[in-house]
């Protein structure tokens, strides 16, 4: 796994390095000239898709990686969890037109670090790539005021939790880690049937119908740590 280097070195700031996964020529093309066009940032790469981005080592590890969600053939929610295991040390932020509930948490729960909208002024861009590298979680104004909406619109029954077994719980910490279900039968030293099972467990106790769903959830109502 490929590690980003670090935004200070013996103490001295280094420039925002940043990566851009985006299909339309010119948004990427404007991004591009934007980044390096500041003091302090840099563009290493400019890719059209998830599997450009994805087909060869980078030259250089960025500080932070801008990606679209609706790129064609693989989104950019579906590459999130793929670059995360690649470039763990890259913050990926997401910058995209879609403004919905859903895209918005799988984004995040697929290891987002913020969201922004394509209409966010170039200025405040350059801020939030600074940002994220502080341990923030940028977000338009509109995307913040979904998300806190939606956690005080979503309520999880209180019993729900509670009826989780310890092996559930542990399952549910697995699946929200990133494992599949293959990886986390491994891990758990049990077969692909009886994960299915305790799945099946989960999603009826949780109300969810999906693995997405299960870890949103999960992430949503801090049933696992």
């Amino acid at each position: 796994m490929a590690k980003a280097s670090s935004p200070t070195a013996g103490g001295a700031p280094r420039r925002i390095t940043v990566a851009i996964v985006e299909d339309d020529r010119l948004i990427r093309e404007g991004l591009c000239t934007l980044i390096n066009g500041a003091k302090g940032y840099c563009c290493t790469g400019a890719y059209r898709s998830m599997e450009d981005a994805l087909a060869r080592p980078w030259s250089e590890i960025p500080l932070v990686a801008l990606v679209d969600i609706g790129l064609p053939g693989m989104s950019g929610v579906e590459g999130l969890p793929i670059l995360r295991e690649k470039y763990p040390d890259v913050a990926l932020l997401m910058l995209t037109i879609y403004d919905d509930d859903q895209r918005i948490f799988d984004a995040l729960c697929a290891g987002a670090c913020g969201y922004l909208l394509k209409k966010t002024p170039p200025d405040k861009l350059l801020e939030s790539l600074a940002e994220v590298l502080a341990g923030g979680a940028p977000m338009s104004p509109e995307i913040a005021r979904r998300v806190l909406r939606l956690f005080r619109e979503i309520r999880l029954p209180q019993t729900a939790g509670a009826r989780l077994t310890p092996h559930e719980l542990r399952l549910l910490k697995l699946l929200v880690e990133g494992h599949n279900y293959q990886s986390a039968a491994a891990e758990l030293g049990v077969s692909f049937s009886t994960i299915n099972f305790h799945m099946q467990n989960i999603y009826g106790k949780l109300q969810v119908h999906s693995k997405s769903e299960a870890v949103a959830k999960a992430l949503r109502h801090r049933l696992v740590r």
